[in-house]
């Protein structure tokens, strides 16, 4: 069963943005990997953390999330790129993780709502008759696992696709080339299949598709011997794929053309790309920005000084004043992530745990007990050291 997301994050559905947002940031400082080397629980307890907020930050996915229990988009990336799947499609489990917000509730009838899922290739029968002019091909979908410093910084990928798309055999007629096309018997080239029922009514006529022209009202005199009649080959593509600098776990990339051939002349569909990026072991991304900590020795901390911060873009000096408390956070202005809309960079922001020292050596305890005196304390009496 899946783990509810706001209890990962130890939050209430009614929580703010901002309390989602606190409680990722202490829970991904507590769960990160750099902390817990080797231990494989708080490596998934920080994926679970990392989804969790993923879902909850967005609008749009929380809503989704609240009303239907699941987000499609939140999870199950798997492993490299590589696959497509028609873009809202069935998954095995349903409905989970589509998006009904296209439905207007007394609206439309049961016929639209059917149209809707299952229209697709096979287009709009509602009134009978032949499928007519050229159709879109299906969207389809793939995932890509990405590093965080290629999320961060951009970068090219290369993957497979595996499509449905037009036989270049038969250009899409179904026919094996130099045979012809003829009306279909089954239906008498009208495409569709009448039948008429007595009830206390009175006589009710029906129609349906014809099963064996599937609605065209010509077939082929020899079918196709690549796609059997079908026009529809499955494929393979290798698509290559720029990724900008800014993407974030769950960003969804789209290129255009490179779905599901469409029928009848019809232009091709689009293939979304749902990007998985791995989690670092130094940093904590934070939309644009980027967390770390640094831990300064107790005089350092007094007295002040400098200190070397690792960033995202190499080294940098922070200049710690004397007085500094534990827990005060330090901006480096324009080192962090780079916005996807190219209006600027995020930043860097460290915050300072100050070390207290365990063990003393011998000049160091007096020099302690020397501040105390001075500070008029009695450091032996306190207990202290």
């Amino acid at each position: 069963m899946a783990k509810d997301l706001y209890e990962v994050l130890g939050v209430s559905k009614n929580a703010t943005e901002q309390e989602i947002k606190s409680a990722y940031r202490k829970l991904a400082l507590k769960y990160h990997p750099d902390k817990h080397k080797g231990d494989k629980d708080s490596e998934t307890k920080f994926k679970e953390i990392n989804q969790a907020y993923e879902v909850l930050s967005d609008k749009k996915k929380r809503q989704q999330y609240d009303t239907f229990g699941a987000y499609g988009g939140a999870s199950g990336f798997g492993g490299g790129g590589g696959g497509g799947y028609p873009r809202g499609g069935f998954s095995g489990g349903g409905f989970e993780g589509f998006d009904f917000s296209g439905f207007n509730n007394g609206s439309s009838d049961f016929a639209d709502i059917f149209e809707t899922f299952f229209g697709g290739a096979g287009g709009k029968r509602r009134g009978g008759g032949k499928r007519s002019g050229p159709i879109r091909g299906n969207d389809i979908e793939a995932n890509i696992k990405i590093s965080f410093n290629e999320a961060v910084f951009g970068c090219q990928k290369e993957l497979e696709i595996i499509k449905s798309d037009v036989c270049q055999h038969c250009n899409g007629n179904g026919a094996e080339p130099g045979s012809s096309i003829v009306s279909c018997g089954a239906c008498r080239g009208s495409g569709e299949i009448r039948s008429v029922q007595n009830t206390i009514l009175g006589q009710i006529t029906t129609s349906h598709v014809c099963g064996e022209c599937g609605g065209a009202g010509k077939v082929s005199e020899k079918k196709c011997s690549v796609c059997h009649g079908t026009t529809r080959v499955r494929t393979k593509e290798h698509v290559k794929v720029k990724i900008p600098a800014g993407v974030d776990n769950g960003s969804t990339i789209r290129v255009s053309g490179k779905g599901e051939g469409g029928i009848k002349g019809g232009s091709s569909g689009d293939l979304y790309i749902i990007l998985a990026v791995e989690p670092n072991k130094k940093f904590i991304r934070d939309g644009y920005d980027i967390h770390t900590e640094i831990e300064i020795p107790l005089v350092q901390a007094v007295l002040g000084g400098e200190v070397d911060v690792a960033t995202i873009r190499g080294m940098e000096k922070i200049k710690i004043p004397a007085g500094t408390e534990d827990g005060k956070v330090f901006k480096l202005s324009g080192k962090g992530v780079p916005k996807l809309n190219g209006s600027g960079t995020g930043d860097h922001l460290s915050k300072v745990r100050v070390g207290i020292p365990q063990k003393l050596s011998k000049r160091e305890r007096e020099l302690f007990e020397e501040l105390a005196k001075e500070s008029g304390l009695d450091a032996k009496k306190k207990g202290w050291f």
